[in-house]
């Protein structure tokens, strides 16, 4: 009889503090701009630092090699806030990825992106596609990153 009310007695503890517990949800509404952009180079790159923004996916006529081309992907709403990527390309290779809309709601999300963010863009940029590993600990942020990739990617044809 003892060791039953030990054991309902700690069930009950345990539930208690399971329900006691809060999490952060504070940075989930917010969708003002960070206040940098987190990007990347690919190292090879020697091309003009001028870009043309395009939304379509098709182009008509036929472009040099050197023409540098920014896509935009869709903004993608996630549960901590809103992820926006940008790619540019070069000679129909990835040159380089920004990512000017992310959640940075609190001190929390900023501290995760600025770890998480750059993995994700230099495997994009090693990958050459969206055929990347999530971040651990950055789940959610990287689900919207792979949705916002794969729709500027789309819309540059790669």
């Amino acid at each position: 009889m003892r060791r039953i009310m030990l054991w309902l007695m700690s069930t009950i503890t345990v539930v208690v503090l399971l329900f006691g517990y809060h999490t952060s949800r504070e940075g989930a509404a917010t969708t003002a701009s960070p206040p940098a952009v987190v990007s990347g180079q690919s190292s090879g790159s020697s091309q003009s630092s001028q870009s043309s923004q395009s939304s379509q996916s098709g182009t008509s006529g036929s472009t040099p090699s050197s023409d540098t081309t920014t896509f935009t992907g869709d903004t993608a709403q996630t549960q901590w806030g809103p992820v926006q990527v940008e790619i540019t390309v070069a000679g129909g290779k990835l040159t380089g990825v920004q990512v000017p809309v992310y959640p940075n709601g609190n001190r929390r999300d900023q501290e995760i992106n600025d770890y998480a963010l750059p993995v994700l863009v230099d495997e994009t940029l090693s990958a050459q596609g969206a055929d990347i590993d999530m971040v651990s600990g950055a789940t959610v942020t990287s689900q919207g990153y792979l949705t916002s990739l794969q729709s500027a990617l789309d819309q540059a044809g790669l």
